[in-house]
Formats: C-alpha cells, sequence, structure tokens
C-alpha cells in the first residue's frame, strides 16, 4: 500500500464517569420499574461514542431515549405474547407444552436474521464521525436467504458448518455498512475459522484452559486483520496488535475487578477493554477522510436493536 499513512484510534473514557452513569441509569430504571432502560442505554452509547476518537475526532450516537422506548414497548409486547403462550400451554399439560415450547424456539430463531437486519440499520442510521453518517446498506430478504440456508447445512453437518454460518452473516453485514461513500468489506470465511477455532477448543483442553486467553487473541486478530474501508481506489487495512498475555491480562484483572467490588467495578472493566481494543488496532492506508461525501441515512425504528438486548445479542463489528 504506496504512501500509507498511520491514523489514530483512541479511547478517553474513565471508569468514573461511566459508573455515575451507569448507577443513575439504574436509580431511575429501579423507581421506574425498567421503563426507563432506552434512555439509559441512549445515555452510555451516547457517552462511550463520545469518548472513542479516530484521529482526534470523536464518533457520535444521535439516537434517543424516545426512539428507543418505542422499539422497547414493540420488542417487549412481542416477548410477552410469546411467553403468554408458553404460560398458557402450561395448564393444559401434556404434549401441548412441548409444542409450544418448540414454537417458541423456532420463532426466536426465525426472528434472529429480522434482528441482525434491524439493529444493525437502526444503530449505523444514528453513528457519525466528523458529521458524515454511517449507513447500513443490506436487504433484509437477503440476509435470511443465507441464515435460512446455512442454518440448515449446520444442522446437518451435526454444527460444522456453523463457522461457515457465523462468517457468511458477519461478511455480509459489514460488507453493507458504510461511512458516507467509503464502504466496509470483510474477508474472512468459513474454513480459516473453523481452523482456528479447531485449534483453539483442543489447545485450551491439552493446556488445562490457559491457551483460552490466546485462543481470544486469535478470534480478535481474525475479525480485525479481514477488515477494510474501501473508497475507489483508495482503501484502509486494519490489524490486530493484540498478544494473548496482554488478553489474559485484560480479562483475568477485568473479572476481579467485578468480582471483588459485587459488580460495582463493571464500568472499569468496560473502560479497560475499550481502553484495550483502541490502542491493539493499527489501522493505516491511502484514504483521505476529508473527501468523504455525506450519505444520506435515516431510520429511527428501534424495535430491532431492543429485541438484540432482550435476546443477548452481540453486536457483530
Amino acid at each position: 500500500m504506496e504512501n500509507r499513512t498511520h491514523y489514530r484510534m483512541a479511547y478517553h473514557g474513565t471508569g468514573m464517569d461511566l459508573f455515575r452513569i451507569e448507577i443513575v441509569n439504574l436509580i431511575l430504571c429501579m423507581v421506574t420499574l425498567g421503563f426507563y432502560y432506552p434512555w439509559a442505554k441512549a445515555k452510555t452509547l451516547q457517552y462511550l461514542y463520545s469518548q472513542t476518537l479516530f484521529e482526534e475526532q470523536p464518533f457520535v450516537f444521535s439516537g434517543t431515549g424516545q426512539e428507543m422506548f418505542k422499539g422497547f414497548v414493540k420488542a417487549f409486547a412481542l416477548i410477552a405474547i410469546l411467553w403468554a403462550g408458553v404460560f398458557i400451554s402450561l395448564w393444559y399439560g401434556g404434549e401441548i407444552i412441548q409444542l409450544t415450547l418448540l414454537l417458541f424456539y423456532l420463532i426466536i430463531i426465525a426472528m434472529i436474521p429480522l434482528i441482525i437486519h434491524g439493529s444493525y440499520k437502526y444503530r449505523m442510521a444514528k453513528s457519525s464521525w466528523r458529521g458524515i453518517r454511517f449507513g447500513y446498506t443490506g436487504e433484509r430478504s437477503e440476509l435470511i436467504k443465507i441464515f435460512y440456508r446455512d442454518l440448515f447445512l449446520t444442522i446437518i453437518t451435526f454444527g460444522i458448518y456453523g463457522s461457515w454460518l457465523a462468517m457468511n452473516i458477519r461478511r455480509y453485514v459489514l460488507d453493507h455498512v458504510r461511512i458516507g461513500n467509503a464502504t466496509f468489506t470483510y474477508h474472512g470465511n468459513g474454513g480459516d475459522f473453523f481452523l482456528l477455532n479447531l485449534k483453539g477448543y483442543f489447545l485450551t483442553l491439552f493446556t488445562l484452559g490457559i491457551y483460552m486467553f490466546w485462543w481470544q487473541k486469535d478470534l480478535f486478530e481474525y475479525f480485525v486483520n479481514n477488515l477494510r474501508l474501501r473508497q475507489g481506489d483508495h482503501k484502509v487495512a486494519f490489524r490486530s496488535k493484540a498478544t494473548g498475555g496482554g488478553f489474559a491480562g485484560l480479562l483475568i484483572v477485568n473479572l476481579l475487578i467485578v468480582i471483588f467490588t459485587l459488580g460495582f467495578g463493571y464500568a472499569w472493566a468496560v473502560t479497560r477493554t475499550l481502553n484495550y481494543v483502541a490502542n491493539n488496532i493499527d489501522i493505516y492506508g491511502d484514504l483521505s477522510f476529508d473527501e468523504l461525501v455525506q450519505s444520506q441515512s435515516d431510520y429511527s425504528d428501534a424495535t430491532a436493536d431492543d429485541m438484540a438486548d432482550f435476546f443477548d445479542f452481540g453486536f457483530i463489528i
């Protein structure tokens, strides 16, 4: 990559600042019986974005608690209906319970691509940097097709094809994320991902768990190193500088902080993690960010994003 420039990523947030936000959020959620959660989530995301800087310019999350509350109500109503069906089946007993539970899980599985698509569409539309908005241009029907095809292949191969399922979904989603008129691409593939996890699994067993931290380093490295940002003939590449020892120190200390503070140290664990991530990704290329062109991206339905919280789905990045 000729005339490449190294770009700077940093996280400037502190554990104390995040703790103040989270403790207020917790109190208000308790007082409002959980209805404050959408505003709590918005405040947390707004803080985390504002403290994450690229080339000394912060990211911005413009989503609002009001938008998220509307999505929260829709998501809560849907989950309530599903659980109501399960509880009603308990009154009848017998085989109807098993059939209802099977239907419950099938519906949740069927919703996964819808949740991924909707949450990305919302989260990207509400993210920006230097006034340039992100966006997600994926087609829901295409994502559904990929998910169901790969899920079927995963089932008939007794889980082996799961690595291809994970990589195909990740590649489709990230290939349709953009910032302005620049687009991301992801080059990971199922075969490499399968072998990486196979190695990690057996080495973790043979080392009585010690290799787990190097396995996490390998996963982080694989996700980061296969990501690109392109604008015409110009591109930006990402490279991990993380080490197994670094991951071990990060995860062990984070666990001790959370345990010995009875959970109150969670904000410091998050801060340490974001600092580690920002400091261990090398970003370089020949793309001029001053030439990014604004694109239209407006989407305010946070239902899928709230559904992702209900089911604890990780956000792909």
